[in-house]
């Protein structure tokens, strides 16, 4: 069975989601994690999605983290190692048709920034976020479900979206 992509209009649920889902992984965590925010396009309201809850996850130590691997697989996250982002640990829920992407980071990791400033820039433009859900739409209808050629079609956006999001966030960001 082939990953299918579908860009959906905003659903009003994927905050529960998102809190369900927190509360499962500071349980089976506990000590050692910093934050757990929502992040990705089902954080930003009003922009159009693929159904999958991307989670950020930041952690003190990604030994103890790694250590846990097996505790997160008994939740249905497959442990996907760094998955092409130096010092990310990247664990998938859900199977082929996935339902949660968990993306950890120690402490101090310059992608921490970059996943906060990326969510947080849309929700303070929701122009730009109408525009990147528009995007999304289009591609998603003529990608064939080919989750590369998905990703590829949108790359330029996001870089150029993240170098203005990333200088918006340090002139507003007090973290």
């Amino acid at each position: 069975m082939s990953r299918i992509i579908e860009v959906l209009d905003y659903q009003r649920h994927w905050p529960e989601l998102f809190e369900a889902e927190k509360a499962l992984l500071l349980a089976m965590l506990g000590d050692g994690v910093i934050t757990i925010e929502h992040i990705g396009s089902t954080s930003v309201p009003g922009l159009a999605a693929k159904p999958i809850i991307d989670i950020l996850v930041e952690v003190d130590s990604l030994a103890a983290l790694d250590a846990k691997s097996s505790q997160l697989q008994r939740l249905g996250y497959r442990a996907r190692g760094e998955h092409g982002i130096a010092g990310r640990r990247y664990f998938q829920k859900g199977g082929e048709q996935r339902s949660h992407h968990l993306h950890a980071f120690q402490s101090g990791s310059a992608q921490l920034t970059a996943h906060r400033a990326f969510r947080d820039y849309l929700i303070a433009h929701p122009q730009m976020a109408g525009e990147y859900g528009r995007l999304k739409q289009r591609i998603a209808k003529k990608g064939q479900h080919d989750s590369e050629a998905y990703m590829a079609l949108k790359a330029d956006f996001m870089v150029e979206t993240l170098a203005l999001a990333l200088g918006w966030y340090a002139a507003n960001s007090s973290r």
